[in-house]
């Protein structure tokens, strides 16, 4: 069996983009003599998302392990959907003994724009297993709706569209 790959010439890029924009960040970061201490493990970061819609709902799945419940805020407000939190370095370990740290620490902050089609006053958060699962309910009118067909003559169908009777 043969399997066919797209090939996206620019994906390398925007990947090597990304991790250049890091590892600046990073270098900026590690560069403070105020806070010496947190700069080298503390920064921002986006938690990877999910979205996925079916007739009722549209959910997010957002992967944020190592983070307590009570430091995640999820709110909805003028059509946008905020997710707010922080990953906070456990201060037992002493942070010169790290020979890698490769977790991202710190806060982050994601926003996502809400259709029109979404109940503002239906969002219901669950937190399991380091994924935080986020469902908006759709609103009734945008829930699609089953149309009866009715068999039989052109005319009769017709007249019961347009309101005339047949």
């Amino acid at each position: 069996m043969t399997l066919l790959t797209r090939w996206e010439p620019f994906r390398d890029f925007s990947t090597m983009q990304a991790r250049m924009n890091r590892m600046n960040r990073l270098f900026r970061e590690s560069y403070n003599p105020e806070v010496p201490d947190d700069s080298l493990t503390t920064t921002t970061f986006a938690p990877p998302v999910d979205i996925y819609e079916d007739e009722h709902n549209i959910t997010l799945k957002l992967e944020v392990p190592g983070i307590e419940e009570k430091d995640i805020d999820v709110s909805v407000e003028n059509s946008t959907l905020t997710v707010h939190g922080e990953r906070k370095i456990e201060k037992e370990e002493k942070e010169e003994n790290f020979r890698r740290v490769e977790r991202q620490y710190g806060s982050f902050t994601r926003s996502f724009t809400l259709p029109s089609s979404v109940d503002p006053g239906q969002v219901t958060a669950h937190y399991d297993k380091g994924v935080l699962k986020i469902k908006l309910a759709k609103k009734a009118e945008a829930k699609p709706k089953q149309i009866k067909v009715n068999v039989g003559s052109e005319k009769t169908l017709e007249a019961k569209v347009h309101g005339k009777a047949a």
